[in-house]
């Protein structure tokens, strides 16, 4: 499963897997593709400097990346509490009374909210990058477009290539515009914040639009006869997260969490704005529904709605609260099924993959060689 892509990245299989946990990128990296981690949760550049030596010590000396979330547009002057204090009293209500019709307990005392929307900041995420651009990192991918020009530069100079992901051809014309390497085509079936063009039609519009510029198609893909779809369309590769979040080296702290992943269907994800403010297709819960109540305050504009729900997020995943407990996931959750190692699940990729290209190759006449 080689392309241009995966040969300069020095990798066997063009597969790139994002994800939030340590471990599901090293084994992504061990068993022949290209870990990315998710930086987005390390406000302490310490905490990602542990992550990212023992990364090193469980990668074999083979590649990975780093995904980042900074805008390409720097906002001065604003700090969390200013825009703390622009959430509406009502919304804060809104949050209180919900949490309270599920009886859903308080935090323990001194005990910090877990997911913050600081993550998003600009200023986190170049602290964030000031400990990765000591390592051997071979890709930064930015979730919010190109980074910002002198990032873009830095990364360059150092050798590593930057990604970004884009819904729609224009967005991606924009990115090469901004001299980003790589462009992750990501569907409306993908999981997180996503745009309104699913994956067969945004494909080959977005390797269109930027050729040559290698192209990864994401979303909605998680078997290998997909992925053979993703690079018949002309991508170069596939980028796929939500896939990892059933598998035994993640660390999602929940059996009830674990257990409606492997439960829901392809049906049960929604685009909703209850987690950041933008649409992010998630598990479609109680708390999903509640903020897409129209009889509800609706939710705010990024960041504002992230820093609202955050202490809420965090006591519904701390007491493991299942009717409103979910996670961003794509359609793709209706077929994690099963709890795999890394290793099964891209063993069952290849497989898929080859068993593709030889039905292809038969259709086509060539005796599947």
């Amino acid at each position: 499963m080689e392309t241009e892509l995966s040969r300069q990245l020095g990798i066997e299989h063009a597969i790139f897997g994002f994800t939030p946990f340590p471990a599901v990128a090293a084994a992504i990296t061990r068993a022949g593709g290209f870990g990315v981690l998710g930086a987005v949760r390390y406000t302490a550049p310490d905490d990602l400097k542990r992550d990212l030596d023992w990364m090193q010590d469980h990668t074999d000396g083979r590649p990975y990346g780093l995904d980042v979330v900074m805008p390409a547009k720097k906002v001065e002057g604003v700090t969390e509490a200013d825009i703390e204090a622009m959430i509406p009293e009502g919304h804060r209500r809104f949050v209180t009374d919900t949490l309270a019709k599920h009886g859903v307990p308080e935090l323990a005392e001194g005990e910090a909210s877990g997911w913050r929307i600081t993550g998003w900041m600009e200023q986190v995420a170049r602290s964030q990058l000031d400990v990765a651009f000591d390592y051997p990192v071979g890709l930064l991918a930015n979730a919010l477009g190109p980074p910002p020009a002198d990032v873009v530069a830095r990364a360059h100079d150092q050798g590593i290539l930057v990604a970004a992901l884009a819904g729609s051809a224009k967005h991606a014309r924009r990115h090469a515009e901004a001299g980003i390497d790589v462009v992750v085509a990501q569907g409306y079936e993908a999981g997180g914040h996503t745009g309104e063009i699913a994956s067969m039609v945004l494909t080959p519009e977005v390797v269109d639009a930027v050729a040559p510029l290698p192209v990864l198609a994401a979303g909605g893909i998680g078997s290998g006869e997909q992925i053979a779809a993703g690079l018949a369309l002309g991508a170069q590769g596939v980028w796929l997260g939500s896939l990892w979040l059933t598998t035994t080296e993640a660390s999602l702290g929940s059996r009830t969490l674990t257990a409606k992943l492997l439960a829901a269907g392809s049906g049960d994800t929604v685009r909703s704005r209850a987690l950041t403010g933008k649409p992010a297709r998630q598990l479609r819960t109680e708390w999903t529904d509640a903020w897409d109540d129209p009889a509800g305050p609706g939710t705010l504009p990024m960041p504002l709605q992230g820093l609202l729900v955050a202490e809420a997020v965090s006591r519904i995943q701390r007491h493991e609260v299942g009717p409103l407990l979910g996670t961003p996931v794509g359609q793709i959750v209706g077929r994690m099924n099963s709890e795999r190692s890394v290793r099964e699940v891209f063993d069952d990729l290849t497989r898929g993959f080859e068993q593709a290209v030889h039905r292809i190759n038969r259709i086509a006449g060539r005796n599947g060689s």
